[in-house]
């Protein structure tokens, strides 16, 4: 048998093409579509399986949105749960490390730890009303951070008492892999939460936009495509790119219109202490109310109208429907890049022609990044109920600090009389 040291030493020498094969996934595709489809050609059966997929996943996506804010938080809580399970199995399989001391229990202890801390900031700045009510959740609250540092620490330290000689190298690999899963996953889902909150349509329209991009430049290509797009995606072709580009910012421009007309999708997502449930109740924002805008005289002789009513979110929807359809794919070229580095055609073969949870939502992570940014550079604004939440949570001296500095400042402005007094 090769000693471990001296196969750790032939696998740092190796080039690309040297990377031990993955086992490839196995066929999951359900019986009864492999017997109606057993006449069609492989092109054609896999266009019809990821067809009739796609339309199920998009319905059981419909009616998680029906059923609610929460229930969407759940999902995005499995789905990065799932693409960690998918690329760290990758990780194990490729380094042949399931027999590593304690190392499988490690990973899913740092996924919880992580998950822990991101999650308790969500929790601590979104339900402060709901915190101040409950002792317990007050110093899990107060503590969080040096919680969830000591519970990292932990890992961290079990993670040094598990290194073994012969083994060091390898350990250190799996280690560096676990970590940036981590980023790539549970951050990114953790933005998605975030831009949820600002508002159900801040996460149905980007998502959307991607799954109509994937989509409709899956379509083009299939029928029209010829010119070869990148090397490391040899069947995305110039023709789907393109027609995905437009189709997709029609798409989020006419999806942005059908939302922006309710308050369920426009306002923010609040937790209700007293009813115990989230509530998406408000006056919507200037952002989804209809105004008239000047068409361009260049485009005034070709569509004959002078104005046009819409919402201003509308204008928004084409930078979040740009960013999908032209940087958005590039989340797919590095997975694509990821999967030829380690030889294998999908992350899993969970959901069938589709591959695996990760083959849908690699796109979906940088979306989520771009949509975070961009809201916190030119959307979000000071927000009076947020900043109320925080200081019913300060010792009564504080709020009556914080109450005496404010109407000092607003006599000071004249926007209070002195002789009023509280």
């Amino acid at each position: 048998e090769v000693d471990l040291e001296e196969r750790l030493h032939e696998l740092d020498l190796r080039n690309d093409s040297d990377i031990p094969d993955v086992p490839p996934p196995t066929d999951s595709t359900p019986e009864i579509l492999k017997r109606a489809l057993s006449g069609l050609s492989a092109r054609w059966k896999n266009w019809w399986i990821r067809g009739i997929l796609s339309l199920a996943m998009i319905s059981g996506f419909f009616l998680i949105i029906y059923l609610g804010s929460f229930m969407l938080m759940l999902l995005v809580l499995s789905i990065q749960v799932k693409c960690y399970h998918e690329i760290i199995t990758i990780g194990y399989r490729v380094y042949h490390s399931y027999d590593l001391p304690w190392f499988r229990s490690l990973s899913w202890y740092f996924l919880l730890c992580v998950n822990y801390f991101f999650y308790g900031e969500t929790v601590a700045d979104y339900f402060a009303t709901f915190v101040q009510r409950r002792e317990q959740l007050q110093f899990l609250i107060r503590y969080h951070r040096f919680i969830s540092f000591a519970l990292y620490l932990t890992g961290f330290c079990m993670f040094v008492l598990s290194l073994v000689k012969k083994h060091y190298r390898l350990q250190f690999y799996m280690f560096a892999w676990t970590h940036v899963t981590l980023l790539i996953t549970v951050t990114q889902s953790h933005l998605v939460i975030q831009n949820l909150f600002e508002g159900m349509i801040w996460f149905l329209v980007p998502i959307s936009s991607v799954i109509c991009n994937d989509i409709t430049a899956y379509i083009f290509g299939f029928f029209f495509g010829r010119t070869p797009l990148i090397k490391l995606s040899p069947k995305k072709t110039w023709e789907g790119f393109i027609g995905g580009f437009f189709s997709t910012v029609v798409f989020g421009f006419i999806f942005s219109y059908f939302l922006a007309q309710h308050q369920y999708f426009v306002c923010p997502v609040e937790y209700n202490s007293e009813t115990n449930r989230f509530v998406t109740e408000c006056e919507p924002s200037e952002l989804f109310q209809m105004k008239k805008y000047s068409v361009p005289p260049l485009l005034q002789t070709v569509l004959g109208w002078e104005t046009v009513n819409m919402y201003p979110f509308q204008m928004h929807s084409f930078a979040l429907s740009t960013f999908a359809s032209l940087i958005g794919p590039f989340g797919g070229f590095f997975a694509s890049g990821f999967k030829r580095a380690f030889k294998i055609k999908d992350f899993a073969d969970t959901i069938p022609g589709h591959g695996g949870i990760m083959d849908r939502f690699d796109c979906q992570y940088l979306m989520a990044t771009f949509v975070h940014v961009y809201i916190t550079s030119f959307i979000r604004g000071p927000n009076p109920s947020k900043l109320l939440k925080q200081l019913l949570i300060l010792q009564p001296e504080q709020q009556l600090s914080v109450y005496k500095t404010l109407k000092s400042h607003l006599v000071e402005k004249g926007i209070l009389q002195p002789s009023l007094r509280g």
